[in-house]
């Protein structure tokens, strides 16, 4: 917001009174849509937990137990781009009904299965791939309607939050499926998910929109072909892929790891630095105001990146429990700065009616670069050892911040705006 100071002459000054970070939960709609969202996030992860115990006790073979996070990761590379084109093409409202009650009725029938004891590893498989299918086709569609839920001038803080909300399901998430895992099974963890989605679904359900205006034409194929086109006249769009990619493959080393780093800390230790990391997110999100008023949206993502490499580096040197828990909560904030800096540059690189097709090619590089940045890094650590395979991650990423001269985010046509009012 703005005050106005009174100086000697009778003249005034406006002196920028930056918001609180929380500031977009004080819009009834966007509040409504962040906390259904959380509580979708946190059944999302209660599944990954339930799925992966199942997978368990269902087999002792290895390949399978891996398989069941390369099912849900495998559609990100066959539709996120068709998601993103037909989110731009038809009503998101009702495409985003659509993939709520997809992922509903996936998650309530492995459930049911589980708990009649007729499941198989494949049937699991199945079910976990029909759920990231749901995923995936919702995610372009959800992060576009983002400016159409909060003002304009708490957009930016608005992408934080909802970053910061999913780490927060991160961090609760998984304690959460474990301990109904514990003491109901499996199949519940599968139920509750289902229910989760129910908070989302009335949401949208109530929400009153602007009317849908498709494009001209109607096929998918001529959509993803013209959002391909416009990527390629569009050189702050080819920017935050760029940088994006950069980014992402030496970044997913520290999660990726993380459970090997906590093996003498045992299961409870792992949950507690999956928590530590959610609320050093959060801790992040509150600072992101302050800081979007004095650094550039270059400045925030290269400092953060900087503070991100150097705890990924400090993870794999530390062996006290209490200090990994620092530098877990340390990296937390670093990795908000940076995702929330990414993605709100990608909702705002593209008029309305691109806006999906661009997130969805965001999404594919984002995730497709962690996924192989997966794999690299878990190589590598059987090669040289966990704490040299931290250490080069994290000098990937700094080497990334190279990119920044030839791809700039901070444009004027992708500045954030800060998240301040004028009277």
């Amino acid at each position: 917001m703005a005050d106005h100071a009174a100086i000697p002459g009778g003249q005034t000054v406006e002196i920028q009174r930056v918001d609180p970070a929380w500031t977009p939960l004080r819009e009834p709609l966007f509040r409504s849509l962040w906390i259904a969202a959380v509580v979708s996030y946190t059944g999302t992860w209660m599944q990954n937990v339930g799925a992966g115990w199942l997978m368990t006790q269902l087999t002792t073979s290895p390949l399978m137990v891996s398989l069941v996070q390369g099912a849900s990761a495998i559609p990100v590379f066959l539709v996120v781009l068709p998601a993103g084109a037909l989110a731009d093409m038809v009503d998101r409202r009702r495409l985003l009904l659509f993939t709520q009650g997809w992922m509903v009725v996936a998650a309530a029938a492995l459930g049911g299965l589980t708990l009649w004891h007729v499941v198989s590893p494949w049937t699991l498989l199945v079910f976990t791939f029909f759920l990231g299918l749901g995923a995936v086709m919702n995610d372009p569609a959800w992060q576009a309607i983002t400016p159409e839920v909060v003002s304009p001038q708490r957009h930016a803080s608005a992408v934080a939050l909802n970053s910061a909300g999913f780490n927060v399901a991160r961090a609760v998430g998984p304690a959460l499926g474990g301990i109904v895992v514990a003491a109901a099974g499996a199949g519940w963890s599968f139920l509750l998910n289902a229910a989760s989605f129910f908070g989302v679904i009335v949401f949208l359900l109530r929400w009153k929109h602007a009317p849908h205006e498709p494009p001209a034409g109607g096929r998918l194929r001529d959509a993803i072909l013209e959002g391909f086109r416009y990527v390629r006249g569009a050189p702050q769009v080819r920017s935050v892929l760029i940088r994006t990619a950069a980014f992402s493959v030496g970044a997913t080393s520290l999660l990726a790891l993380l459970p090997v780093i906590c093996q003498p800390h045992g299961a409870q230790g792992y949950g507690f630095l999956l928590t530590c990391f959610g609320l050093g997110a959060m801790a992040g999100a509150t600072l992101l105001p302050r800081l979007r008023l004095r650094y550039s949206v270059d400045g925030l993502v290269a400092g953060s990146t900087v503070l991100f490499a150097a705890m990924t580096a400090a993870a794999g040197q530390v062996h006290i429990f209490e200090v990994l828990c620092l530098v877990l909560l340390t990296a937390g904030a670093g990795w908000i700065g940076i995702l929330a800096c990414f993605n709100f540059v990608a909702q705002t690189m593209c008029p309305s009616w691109m806006r999906a097709r661009a997130l969805s090619m965001y999404l594919l590089v984002l995730q497709g670069g962690m996924a192989v940045g997966s794999a690299i890094w878990g190589e590598l650590a059987l090669r040289v050892g966990v704490p040299a395979a931290l250490a080069w991650s994290a000098l990937a990423m700094l080497a990334g911040l190279a990119s920044i001269r030839r791809h700039r985010l901070t444009l004027s046509e992708m500045k954030m705006t800060p998240a301040v009012m004028r009277d």
